[in-house]
């Protein structure tokens, strides 16, 4: 998916900045198959799901967290919580309003890069905050975590150089804590914007 498809798909008819996604964040039992039966859940419905991440919660042995962010064209968000609680193992939903989330997200992606591109990929990377995590003598992988639009800018400038693989986790998100915005971060990208 393009950056431009991506930021489509975030925003809802042209209007800028209305979310075009549900968060869901579902804690579930820990047991083989679950993940399997909630997946199945969206695909017997229709649903269309945009990202899902998946990763032990505190307490690894009993329960993990799956984030799951849904289109909201496919998917009304009462209908894709009344199916969920109906699975077995599933412990809680939570909705995660974009404005009351802190959401991330982590991009790797091989780079072809001969002496010449090397040190603009280097900046750029710099720039955004990533990291280059492997060095070979004509590729680079590199690295950057942030809010998932970082990440597109970062991914739609990127495409300027021979990007080899590219991997994108997925969102993850947590609701936002009372009374305490999300602190600024330091270098933020080209367009402004901090992640």
């Amino acid at each position: 998916m393009s950056a431009a498809e991506v930021t489509a798909l975030r925003t809802a008819g042209g209007g800028e900045g209305r979310p075009r996604h549900h968060i869901l964040s579902v804690v579930v039992e820990n047991k083989a198959g679950v993940l399997a039966r909630v997946a199945g859940l969206f695909s017997r419905r229709g649903f269309n799901i945009y990202s899902l991440a998946v990763a032990p919660t505190d307490d690894d042995e009993r329960f993990s967290r799956i984030t799951i962010v849904v289109d909201v064209e496919s998917a009304p968000l009462e209908q894709v919580v009344q199916q969920l609680d109906k699975l077995i193992n599933v412990v809680s939903i939570s909705h995660l309003a974009p404005a009351d989330a802190v959401e991330r997200e982590l991009l790797l992606a091989t780079v072809g890069a001969g002496p010449t591109e090397r040190s603009q990929v280097i900046q750029l990377v710099g720039v955004f905050g990533g990291e280059v995590v492997n060095v070979g003598t004509d590729r680079l992988i590199v690295m950057l975590a942030g809010r998932p639009e970082k990440i597109d800018d970062f991914e739609s400038l990127l495409e300027t150089y021979d990007v080899i693989g590219l991997q994108r986790t997925g969102r993850v998100a947590l609701p936002k804590l009372e009374g305490r915005p999300e602190p600024p971060r330091a270098g933020a990208g080209p367009t402004g914007r901090a992640g």
